[in-house]
C-alpha cells in the first residue's frame, strides 16, 4: 500500500481508477502511471474534501456524476504544440497543393484532428491551408475534437503565450496572429479562427456523428494510450471516413497493425487510404 500524507492511496486503488478510465474512454494506464494518477487526482479529492481515494472511486461508481467530466479532464494528456512534428504539415500542403489547388472544386477540403488539445494542432493545419492556397479564406474546412471540455475551451479562445508560439516564423506570426498589447498574449486572426469548428467527442462512442468523409485525418499520439483491439478498432472506422488516396497521420511513436489493410504508409508516419 501507498499512502500520501492526507490521502491514502492504494494498489487496488489505482487498479480501480485505471478500470474506470478503460471502460469510459479506451484509454489503457499500466502501472507505471501510479504516480501520475495521484498526481493529477489528487487535487480533486481536496475539491470534494476528501482523504481517501477510495471514497473519490465511490463517486464515480454513479455514471452519471458529474464529477466525471472532471474525472477524464484530468486524465488526458495534452502535450502539444504548434507545427509539432512539420513533414507532416509540408506533406499536407504538398498533398493539397497538387491535387486541389488551381482546380474547380465543388466541395471544400474537409479535415479532421481528432485530439486537438489547446487548439495548435487544429490552427497548425488552417494555417498550412491558407499557405497551401495563397488565401485567408481557403475552401477548407477543419474538425477538430478532444475528449477534454477544458482544453476545447482553451483553443476556442485561440489565445497563446509567445513562448507558445516558438514553432511558429515570424512571418507566419505576422500574418496570422494579432498581439494584444495589455495581455501580452497571441491571439489567432478571425479568419484563420472562422476555418476550424471545435467539438467534444470521444473515440470510444459506438457511432461517430459526422456524416461526411475526409480528405485527411489527424489522429497523432493518441493511438499509444489504447490497446491494440482498441487501436485496431479506431483505424478502421477512420478507414470509412475517407475516401481513397485521402491521408492519415500518427504520431511519431506509432503505426498502423500489420493487418490494417485499408492504409498504406507513405513515409514518416503518413499513411494513404488505399
Amino acid at each position: 500500500m501507498i499512502v500520501h500524507t492526507h490521502f491514502e492511496y492504494t494498489d487496488e486503488d489505482f487498479t480501480a481508477i485505471a478500470s474506470l478510465i478503460y471502460k469510459r474512454v479506451g484509454i489503457d494506464l499500466h502501472s507505471n502511471k501510479k504516480k501520475l494518477v495521484y498526481n493529477r487526482l489528487v487535487a480533486r479529492l481536496r475539491t470534494h474534501q476528501l482523504n481517501r481515494f477510495a471514497q473519490y472511486i465511490a463517486l464515480l461508481n454513479d455514471q452519471e456524476h458529474g464529477e466525471w467530466e472532471h474525472f477524464i479532464n484530468a486524465l488526458t494528456t495534452n502535450l502539444t504544440y504548434f507545427f509539432r512534428e512539420p513533414y507532416h504539415f509540408d506533406l499536407l500542403k504538398q498533398h493539397v497543393r497538387d491535387r486541389y489547388v488551381g482546380n474547380r472544386m465543388t466541395e471544400p477540403i474537409r479535415i479532421w484532428c481528432s485530439a486537438c488539445s489547446t487548439g495548435e494542432e487544429a490552427y497548425s493545419l488552417a494555417i498550412t491551408m491558407a499557405e497551401a492556397f495563397e488565401s485567408y479564406q481557403p475552401p477548407v474546412k477543419i474538425l477538430a475534437t478532444d475528449l477534454n471540455t477544458q482544453v476545447l475551451a482553451s483553443a476556442k479562445r485561440g489565445h497563446y503565450s509567445l513562448e507558445a508560439l516558438s514553432s511558429v516564423s515570424d512571418e507566419q506570426q505576422k500574418r496570422f496572429f494579432s498581439l494584444d498589447r495589455t495581455s501580452r498574449m497571441y491571439s489567432v486572426k478571425p479568419e484563420i479562427q472562422s476555418l476550424v469548428h471545435f467539438k467534444r467527442l470521444n473515440l470510444m462512442e459506438h457511432q461517430w456523428p459526422m456524416k461526411k468523409q475526409f480528405h485527411a485525418i489527424f489522429c497523432r499520439n493518441v493511438l499509444i494510450y489504447f490497446n491494440r483491439d482498441t487501436q485496431y478498432s479506431i483505424l478502421t472506422k477512420f478507414a470509412n471516413y475517407l475516401a481513397k488516396d485521402a491521408l492519415l497521420f500518427l504520431g511519431h511513436s506509432e503505426s498502423c497493425p500489420a493487418e490494417q489493410t485499408a492504409f498504406k504508409l507513405l513515409k514518416q508516419t503518413a499513411y494513404r487510404r488505399v
